[in-house]
């Protein structure tokens, strides 16, 4: 039993299996339909010298197709339905700590850059998940990304994205 858990309360279940795996299936089909869409316009046929750029791609995104209907009915209207819990209360709760940063993240790097972007990250995952000090979690996102900076922009000459405000653009990089 994990500490978090009171004593005789169960974990109440925010979702179930055969849901997932109807919503998963849903994904899968629309994927296929993607896949097909997209070799069609590249020409899925037989031409003169062989199969067309994309006659692999077809047959790729039909068995998608197929296979995403057939999850699709076995989770949706099979005899024996997946009742199981998918996920309770606590588990996506951890989930989303993890996640909503992340995503925050990738709008930070829109608007940041990649190097002050990662910085930040890293230090509030290390204070807030990690419980680490703040100087010390600041220390090491700065020399995280010190490092990375270097041998990118310096070493590799490959720059990285610097972000709409460019607040790194003293550097001269």
């Amino acid at each position: 039993m994990e500490p978090s858990e009171h004593v005789g309360a169960e974990p109440r279940s925010v979702v179930s299996m055969w849901i997932v795996e109807a919503v998963v299936a849903c994904l899968v089909l629309v994927l296929g339909i993607t896949v097909i869409a997209g070799s069609w316009k590249l020409g899925s046929g037989w031409t003169t010298d062989g199969p067309g750029a994309g006659y692999f791609p077809f047959y790729i995104g039909l068995v998608m197709c197929i296979s995403g209907v057939g999850i699709f009915y076995q989770s949706v209207f099979a005899k024996s339905r997946n009742m199981e819990s998918f996920v309770d209360e606590e588990q996506l709760k951890r989930v989303l700590s993890v996640f909503i940063p992340a995503l925050v993240y990738v709008g930070a790097v829109q608007f940041l850059g990649l190097y002050l972007a990662s910085a930040i990250y890293i230090a509030l995952f290390m204070i807030v998940l990690g419980k680490y000090s703040t100087v010390k979690s600041i220390i090491v996102a700065l020399v995280v990304n010190a490092v990375f900076f270097g041998m990118f922009e310096v070493w590799f000459k490959v720059p990285l994205f610097k972000g709409q405000l460019d607040p790194l653009r003293f550097l001269g990089y």
